[in-house]
Order: C-alpha cells, then structure tokens, then sequence
C-alpha cells in the first residue's frame, strides 16, 4: 500500500476549497470567502482498488501563504491546478503562472488541470473542442497528464477529479504515450511486444482466444466473456481499417484469421491509453515485472533466493518442466534440436543469449550440425543454475516462467520455484551418500597433459562437432572452460559439470576456500607418455593441500608408450598409499575412456570412496603423505619416516643410516 498526497493549487475564488469539501460531503456545501481546509485523508478502503490511501491538500494563493504553498507543492505526489470555467483569466494563468511557478521549485510530478464551474458555461463544448484548447498547454508542458471539467456546486465529476489525480501517480501518461505524436513511446512499445511474445504460448505471432484468456486472467484474474473477446477485436477491427476482412477488402493488420497481431495488440493499449484507462496497461505491465521506468525491476529478475555457503542450487521438476517445454516450443523443425535461428527466437524476449562468451555451443551436447540438443540444453541450464544462480533466476523471469509456466493456475509462481536448494555437503558426506543431481568436478594438470581434449570428448557426443580438433594440443586461453552433460547412474540421471583453468588462474582457484569447496570431485590429470607430467600434480596437491575433496587421477594419451614417471613413488603406487584408486587410463583420440565419467559420478555420489588418506586418517599420515609427495630431479629427502606394521614390530627409517 501507498499513499498519494494531492496538492490542490489554483486562482482566489475558482472553488479549490467547494472542490474538496463536495468529495468528502457528497454534496455541496457553500463555504466562507477565503476558507482553506485542512489536510483530508482518504482511506484506502473508500478508493478503486482499496489499495491507496489519498491525502488532499487544500492551498491559498495570498501572498501571505506563499511559504505553505511551495511547501505543499514540493511535498506532493500530484499537483492539480483548479481554474473556473466562468473566468477565462483563470486559465489563462495556468500556462503563465501556474505551471511555470510548479516547474520553477525544480518539482518533477504530474499535474491534471480542473475546469471547475462547468454548470456556469454558456453553451456546449465538444470533447473536440476541449482538446484543441487543452492541447498547447499540453504539448509545452509534458508534466500535464489531462484535463477534468466538473462542477462542485452540482455536483458533477467531482470524484473523477480525484480519481484522476491518483491515476496520474499510480498510472502516469509519461512513460507510455508521447501526447504531441498521439503515440506509444518506444520504451513502451518494447515492453508491450515483448509481453505479446510471452503470451504467445505457440509462438504462431498471434493471440487467439484461449491465449487472449489467458493474458486477462494473469493480469487481471478472470477471463473474457464471448461478448468480450468479440468487442476487443470488434475495437482493434475499427482501428485498423473502418472494418474486417469479410465480404472482401483488405485484410485487417490488426486480426488475422480472428486471432490478435502484434500490431492490432499494441493499438488496443493505445486506444486505452487514449481513453483514459492506463490502469489497464499499467496493471499488464507491472503483471510482467516493469517498473515506472519501463525496465524490469531489480526484484523482478532477482527475487531473494539465499544459498548457504555449504549449500548449491539446482533446477526442480518445475524449471526442468519449463525448459524442456520451451525448448520443444521453439524446435520449429521438430529435430531434437535447437538451430541458431530458432536459439536467436528463443532468446528475443531477454536480453540475449548468456552463454556465448564461455564458447556455447561447444560447452555442451550438440547434434552432428552444431544445433543444441534437449540434453544439451537441460545439461547448460543445469550448469547455470549452479554456477550462476543469478543469472538462472534472471533468465527464467525473461523467458516467462512465472506466468507461462502456470498456465492452468491463477496465481503466478514466483521464479524461485523454478530453483531448489540442496542438503548441505557436510550433511552429505556424513551420510556418506549425496541426493543432488549436479556435480562440478576441477580438471588439474600441467599444461599438454590432455585436460582440453578431455573436456572436449566429455560432450561430443561420440562424434559431430564436439569432437573436431581432438587429437592436437590447444592451450586454455583465459579463466579456462568448462563444459556440462549428463551421465546416466544406477539411480537414474544425472549432470556433471567439469572446469579447467589457464594456467594464470588455476593457482587463483586453489587459494579460494569458497571456490574450492564448490567442487565435488578433483580429476588430476597426468599424460601417460610424459615423464615430467606426473610430478606436476603431486607438487600441485602438496603445495595447496588437497586432501579433504574426492579426488581421481587420469593418465591420458593411453595409445602412447608409458613413460616412468620422474617421480619418487610411480602414479599407481602414489595413489595405493592414498588408499585411492590406481589412475585411470584412457585415450581420446582413439575413444578409450574407461567409463571416466561414470567413475566420476560414482565418486561424487559417494564421496568417502575417494577421500585422500581413506575415510579414517590415522595420526601417522603426515609422515605417509611427505613420503608421497617427495620429488626427484636431484633433490634429496632431508628425512623420510615409514612405518610399517608386521607382527607388532615398527622401523624408523632416517636417511641411508642402518636399521636400530
């Protein structure tokens, strides 16, 4: 609720005071020359819509009140300026004085103009007439939202005179309507279009019946009657060309086929525009998240969704429900996928595609000419919502979903219900079983080791355009890559998304806490055939202490001659001590994986299977993990402690010094 503060202005004797005291007694009441009353308040409960309180400011113009009136005039929400229809030097003062003295205190609010009086004019006047007398004023000033003709002594459009001045305030002329041009503003075209797509559900560039119903009862809870949908298109038919299309003629831009175009859409706001009811197109607008700007609000797009540090978001049954419905939409072709074209279609009620500076399509599964498949599709916005919830909740909101997503409900879903929060991951590990269905994984290794080429087959989707270029050395360029897909499990589907770093920011990631504590599962990844590369890792791990995540180590280019690892411990020893699994051997060029990312997914699932050091660390493991950890390359180990356990006997073993 809102309150709107009416400041009453005008010439001595044009009947400010009558004005006011006729609303509140229904009748007119005469009142002593000179009387100003004092403030009156409207409950909310009195007024259209019960949602408003309205305050009335009565004013004097004497010299004396000067003080109060610029006062009142800077406080207010709407000013309207009283001039007697009898005296003409009343109005002629309010483009002379009036206004200019309003525009002079810097104040930037609607003003209507009141023509009071009216059951002393002498003769008739045409609304015609009264626009051509109205309108200079309101072409110099564009504060001017309209004009009111009543009369308090009869009375007559006395509470309309009110009704306006709230209607100026809650509904403004301003941002929809350029009063000069007799048109929509640009701003106000863009959001009305963009509400017409969204309406749109089959995306055939028409409203027909039922989605005309539908846009009434999202905006305004109810649908239209038969008698109704036959007067809007009788209405938009007269606007476009004195008639329809029946019995011969020219078709009606407006309606075409009975159903409702853009352009016929757009002349029936303006027409209520012009009537006077931009109630009707402002409630149709902030329905679908505009502010008074004509932007969407910032609550709108990012509506509070908190996510707590040990916690991720993922897509619930509704928002994959929404994605998929929309996907099928606009795959025109009915391919399986999404062209492009149909992508640039999909998009045109956002502010664009939000994936094509990380490389999209190529971060996911593509068909074999490059078009987005509905794994790929759902495997990004998985990808999003947990990387970028924000950005997840934003695009919802562009794309429709709390209206279009609740068809058959008469209450929008807010677009958090398109998101869920997941058990938190200590919770989880304590368990030793996690429910989510998204996983992120940090792809680690030295540069050449195979980290890109991996990402790569992960969503080409066994040949097609993800797997060009597979077989030659890319350096990551820039803050890395990542890329999503699906992995099916015995307990269904589920997403993993994999990230790899440049080389300039994997340190970065590893110094983060909070970014590292996102992962579920660190691949260490060593090529097979380089001796060097192993040791990369090894110091990487002991450098940033890596041993509270799940971790796997992959040895790629698997179809090369195995190299001895310049390393103190081999890879498969390395990782026994770990009580991890021996490093998995796989070859993308020849398309040997080893089921990888099932391992993968395994160990997110279950992350105790792959902790460092096995579920119970025993006291002894910093001496385990030196041991692991030692490199070569001419450095020698200062002190070395094994223990080992036989029979209840242990050795210490110091250096080359005997056994005591």
């Amino acid at each position: 609720m809102r309150d709107v503060r009416v400041c009453i202005v005008g010439d001595e004797g044009v009947g400010k005071s009558s004005l006011i005291s006729s609303l509140i007694k229904e009748a007119f009441v005469k009142l002593a020359p000179r009387t100003t009353l004092p403030e009156v308040t409207i409950p909310a409960s009195v007024t259209p819509g019960h949602d408003v309180t309205t305050l009335i400011i009565d004013t004097s113009p004497r010299p004396e009140d000067r003080s109060h009136l610029v006062n009142e005039i800077r406080k207010a929400h709407v000013v309207a300026i009283v001039y007697a229809i009898d005296n003409p030097n009343s109005f002629d003062r309010v483009p002379t004085y009036w206004l200019p003295t309003i525009r002079s205190l810097g104040v930037n609010v609607p003003v209507i103009l009141i023509g009071n009086k009216i059951d002393l004019r002498q003769g008739q006047v045409t609304n015609q007439g009264l626009e051509d007398e109205i309108l200079p004023i309101m072409q110099e000033f564009k504060e001017v939202e309209t004009c009111v003709e009543c009369s308090a002594k009869i009375p007559l459009n006395v509470s309309e005179v009110f009704y306006f001045a709230q209607n100026a305030v809650l509904h403004p002329t301003a941002p929809l309507y350029d009063t000069r041009e007799h048109t929509l503003k640009p701003s106000c075209t863009a959001a009305l279009s963009r509400i017409f797509h969204l309406c749109d559900i089959n995306k055939d560039g028409l409203l027909d019946d039922d989605e005309l119903n539908d846009f009434q009862r999202i905006c305004f809870d109810a649908p239209l009657q038969a008698r109704e949908l036959a007067g809007v298109k009788e209405v938009v038919a007269q606007l476009g060309s004195e008639g329809t299309t029946e019995g011969g003629g020219e078709e009606n831009p407006g309606i075409v086929d009975g159903a409702l175009t853009e352009q016929g859409f757009l002349w029936l706001h303006t027409y209520f525009i012009q009537k006077g009811r931009l109630e009707t197109t402002w409630k149709a607008l902030r329905t679908f998240g505009y502010g008074e700007d004509l932007s969407l609000r910032e609550d709108w797009l990012y509506p509070r969704f908190d996510i707590p540090s040990d916690c991720t978001a993922e897509l619930s049954p509704k928002g994959y429900q929404f994605f998929t419905d929309i996907f099928e939409t606009f795959d025109k072709d009915h391919d399986g996928a999404l062209s492009p074209h149909e992508l640039d279609a999909l998009f045109s009620t956002s502010p664009g595609n939000p994936w094509l500076a990380g490389g999209f399509p190529e971060t996911t599964i593509t068909s074999d000419s490059g078009a987005v498949t509905l794994q790929g599709w759902l495997a990004q916005w998985s990808m999003t919502t947990l990387l970028e919830p924000r950005v997840a909740l934003a695009y919802l909101a562009y794309l429709g979903y709390p209206h279009t997503a609740a068809a058959t409900s008469t209450t929008p879903l807010p677009s958090t219900s398109a998101l869920l929060l997941t058990r938190p991951r200590k919770q989880d590990r304590k368990k030793g079983t996690v429910q989510r269905q998204v996983f992120l994984g940090y792809v680690l290794g030295a540069a050449g080791s195979g980290k890109t080429a991996l990402l790569k087959s992960f969503v080409s989707g066994g040949g097609g355009a993800g797997r060009r270029g597979l077989g030659r050395h890319e350096p990551t360029m820039g803050k890395g890559k990542t890329v999503v897909n699906s992995v099916e499990t015995g307990g269904g589907e589920k997403y993993l998304v994999l990230q790899e770093f440049g080389s300039n920011y994997e340190s970065e990631m590893l110094r983060a806490p909070k970014k590292l504590a996102l992962a579920d599962v660190l691949i260490f990844v060593y090529d097979s055939s380089d001796t060097n590369s192993f040791s990369y890792i090894s110091n990487l791990r002991q450098q940033y202490k890596l041993d509270d995540i799940p971790s796997l180590f992959v040895a790629t280019k698997s179809d090369l001659d195995l190299a001895q690892q310049r390393h103190e411990v081999q890879p498969d020893h390395y990782c026994r001590r770990l009580s991890l699994r021996v490093p998995v051997a796989v070859s993308v060029k020849t398309g040997e994986l080893a089921g990888v990312w099932d391992t993968v997914v395994g160990i997110a699932m279950h992350p105790l299977s792959a902790i460092p050091g096995g579920v119970t660390r025993p006291a002894n493991r910093l001496g385990t993990y030196l041991y692991l950890t030692a490199g070569v390359g001419g450095v020698l180990a200062v002190g070395l402690i094994l223990w080992r356990r036989a029979g209840g006997a242990s050795w210490l073993g110091l250096g080359g010094a005997a056994r005591s």
